[in-house]
């Protein structure tokens, strides 16, 4: 199998060229993975060890994985599909919003709001994950292995909010296309920016608020240069999917198949949505110093924490059915509009319609 330097090598001229046991009769395979943001909770408690130690483990030397993240190669988030697409690796993770302008269908993932808590975050998940591997098949020629979550999208600010009204007239850096609607919908002028761009920007001025993961936020220490947390899931759950090259797929023997298949949902996958809930509110712990259980990944800090008003809740669900779905929609294909009510829509309750 190649190594790094070499990999690195092949995605440089792709980036300018455009506890199961192993089965007895399994043949296993090498695969080379490149996963998620690397500095965040996600890859250093699930994606890491997971495919370093436990699937090789588990397969008892019958698989072997190089690991590395797309930001340890120095590529962005939204180039990761697109690389997966020329072989380039095997299996590469990203977030699914990254791509939309690839794949506007994989919108339909994670629109603001549509879930609220953790359980009905992974509903949304799991029912549209069969529309979201036959999207992936057919825009990056790639089978979707998993999807899981970051936990709730919620709001940093410099700004003294006390919410969804005071975010008109201000910068807001947003985690998404649905996530920049939603909140351009409320008055604010909506960003784009590099994740790791974001604390400097904060810093300087050049936004007033952001939106991220909660203990993401806190991983990368944006407590530091903001002062309000709005906990309003308005970004989604930035969920993160994984998948596999089809031509990498289709050479593994079956045996091979169904042992990764089982081994990534029921030793990843399923892992990481139960740890959900506690990470979200655990990122708010810790970047506030308050609430329970108390922080556990370190110094806390004095976050002012605004809470969610009823009134806020109801404005969100409005601007999610009457602008957000039907712009969504609008740019989307019918036939996956379609495939998304009679999945994700049965799910929550909603028809997206187009304008």
């Amino acid at each position: 199998m190649r190594g790094w330097k070499g990999l690195m090598a092949s995605v440089a001229i792709a980036t300018v060229c455009g506890s199961a046991a192993a089965s007895a009769e399994m043949k296993g395979a090498s695969f080379t993975y490149v996963g998620s943001w690397s500095g965040l909770t996600l890859y250093k408690q699930f994606e890491q060890p997971f495919w370093s130690k436990t699937l090789p483990d588990d397969a008892k030397g019958k698989v072997k994985v190089e690991v590395t993240t797309f930001d340890q190669m120095g590529l962005k988030g939204a180039e990761v599909y697109r690389i997966l697409a020329k072989n380039v690796f095997d299996i590469g993770a990203t977030v699914a919003d990254y791509t939309v302008a690839d794949a506007p269908e994989v919108e339909g993932l994670d629109i603001p709001m549509l879930a609220p808590d953790a359980k009905a975050a992974k509903a949304v998940a799991m029912a549209y994950k069969p529309v979201l591997d036959e999207s992936f098949a057919k825009r990056f020629d790639a089978k979707v292995l998993a999807v899981v979550p970051y936990p709730g999208q919620i709001l940093f600010c410099n700004a003294e909010i006390k919410g969804l009204a005071d975010l008109k007239g201000l910068k807001v850096r947003s985690s998404g296309g649905s996530a920049a609607e939603f909140l351009n919908a409320i008055g604010a002028e909506s960003v784009t920016m590099a994740f790791s761009e974001v604390p400097g920007a904060l810093q300087r001025g050049v936004i007033d608020c952001a939106v991220t993961g909660s203990l993401s936020g806190y991983s990368s220490g944006w407590h530091e240069v903001s002062k309000v947390l709005y906990p309003m899931p308005m970004g989604g759950w930035d969920d993160v999917v994984t998948a596999i090259s089809l031509k990498k797929w289709n050479s593994l023997d079956k045996e091979t198949q169904a042992f990764l298949t089982k081994e990534v949902e029921e030793k990843f996958e399923a892992p990481v949505w139960e740890a959900a809930n506690e990470d979200s509110q655990q990122g708010v712990a810790c970047l506030t110093g308050t609430g329970e259980p108390a922080c556990k990944h370190g110094k806390p800090g004095a976050m002012k924490l605004v809470p969610v008003s009823d009134a806020d809740v109801a404005l969100a669900r409005k601007l999610l059915t009457e602008k957000v779905l039907p712009n969504w929609a609008g740019r989307t294909d019918a036939a996956y509009v379609t495939k998304w009510n009679d999945t994700v829509g049965k799910t929550v309750g909603l028809v997206a319609k187009k304008p």
